[in-house]
């Protein structure tokens, strides 16, 4: 599959604006709201409170670093590490039913949000500048 340079700039552009709003607001979320977050950190994790204002933390900081040029493959590189190493907690999340602010998502929600999590690594890697595919360099 080929898209014109030019083209490919403008989607890598877009989508890591729409990627780059989506950590930053989440981070928000995890630094204001951490307890809410603690019923889906795997029992294995230590320290979790610690761990999801972290996360909050990292997401923000990963956020920012998209739109700076230096630091942008980085935190490509970065927050695609960080979409997998959350997994377990998503997992944890659909399998136990867990409820977050008093309601429980069902499959119709965790089902997709599972599948779709290779993509948010993708999508990092792509708009960090990491990656092309599938899209080739002329």
């Amino acid at each position: 599959m080929t898209l014109s340079p030019y083209r490919r700039e403008q989607l890598r552009t877009g989508l890591r604006w729409l990627l780059a709003l989506a950590y930053f607001v989440v981070g928000v979320v995890h630094l204001r709201s951490p307890d809410a977050f603690l019923p889906i950190v795997p029992d294995w994790v230590p320290f979790p409170r610690n761990v999801v204002l972290v996360t909050g933390v990292c997401e923000i900081l990963g956020a920012i670093a998209l739109f700076v040029p230096r630091l942008r493959w980085l935190a490509g590189v970065a927050l695609a590490a960080y979409a997998v190493a959350v997994y377990p907690a998503n997992i944890k999340h659909a399998i136990e039913g867990v409820k977050l602010g008093g309601t429980a998502l069902g499959w119709g929600y965790h089902a997709p949000r599972l599948a779709f999590q290779p993509v948010f690594v993708w999508w990092a890697l792509f708009a960090g500048g990491v990656i092309d595919w599938p899209w080739r360099r002329r």
